[in-house]
């Protein structure tokens, strides 16, 4: 493992400790300068849950830009397939609304990873654009796989989304530069992922309100997507310190082996909310 922040007083601020039967991949970097502070086999490729939602929202933007969608335009549940149809993460399902527009299940994805709102979204602009479109932009082994489905397919990935940390970070470096797909796509999904209401992970360090941390105010801002299964923790976002202006973009991966280790979910949350701790300090010094 790799440790490196920008001064060796801060080189302690970083976790040396992470559970070592857990599959790591993590990076963070100083936003504005793009300094790495701390990384963690940030190449290694994990399962990443909902994390590749973040694909799907930057092929939105893309085509909403191309002329090829509208921000407003209004997607019909009863149109589309019922094989689209999910439960679990999200409440859409849980509603009688059977019509909304790409902006609402946008926000719908940023705020509580809905994934029946995903399963709708890829279907109107194509899983193979998103999966062309990610890889255009560079991301070679970060990539949105499937639509979200409660069972495995036989044939099919082992998981919705895989990704790395070194990736992931580069996407939320991109996102707070405003050139992911352009100023306006990136100040759109920023504006999405504002909305997410998870913040039991390294997020949870900045103690924001979790129903409400958009508005001007806190000294943090959190801009952020989290994945989760049963033997996989995500969270790959933005954290910027007002009285600072310090913001740092991050990415952590987290896998485990529920066969050999058994329910690791407690241990792998405090070492991510650890992880958030250095965050905090980094951008509040």
């Amino acid at each position: 493992m790799t440790n490196n922040a920008t001064a060796d007083v801060y080189r302690t601020a970083w976790p040396t400790d992470l559970d070592p039967r857990v599959d790591w991949s993590v990076m963070v970097r100083d936003a504005a300068s793009g300094e790495l502070l701390y990384e963690r086999t940030p190449d290694r490729v994990l399962k990443t849950a909902s994390i590749g939602k973040l694909f799907l929202l930057m092929e939105v933007m893309r085509a909403i830009e191309a002329g090829e969608l509208g921000l407003h335009e209004v997607i019909d549940r009863d149109r589309m397939s019922p094989d689209d149809f999910c439960e679990d993460s999200g409440i859409l399902y849980l509603l009688d609304q059977k019509t909304l527009t790409v902006h609402d299940l946008g926000f719908l994805i940023g705020a509580f990873s809905d994934n029946y709102a995903t399963n709708l979204l890829i279907e109107r602009v194509g899983l193979d654009r998103v999966q062309e479109f990610a890889k255009e932009q560079g991301f070679e082994h970060s990539a949105l796989l499937d639509y979200v489905r409660m069972q495995l397919r036989p044939n099919g990935p082992d998981d919705m989304s895989c990704g790395c940390a070194r990736e992931l970070c580069d996407y939320m470096m991109r996102l707070n530069a405003g050139t992911l797909v352009s100023p306006a796509a990136s100040a759109q999904i920023e504006r999405w992922l504002g909305a997410d209401t998870d913040t039991s992970m390294a997020s949870g360090a900045f103690n924001v309100d979790p129903l409400a941390h958009w508005e001007a105010g806190d000294p943090f801002q959190i801009r952020h997507k989290t994945g989760t299964e049963s033997d996989v923790r995500c969270d790959v976002g933005i954290a910027r310190h007002a009285p600072s202006g310090r913001t740092v973009a991050y990415a952590i991966l987290a896998n485990w082996d529920k066969t050999r280790h058994g329910r690791l979910r407690d241990d792998v949350l405090a070492d991510m909310r650890r992880l958030g701790a250095s965050l905090r300090r980094y951008i509040e010094r």
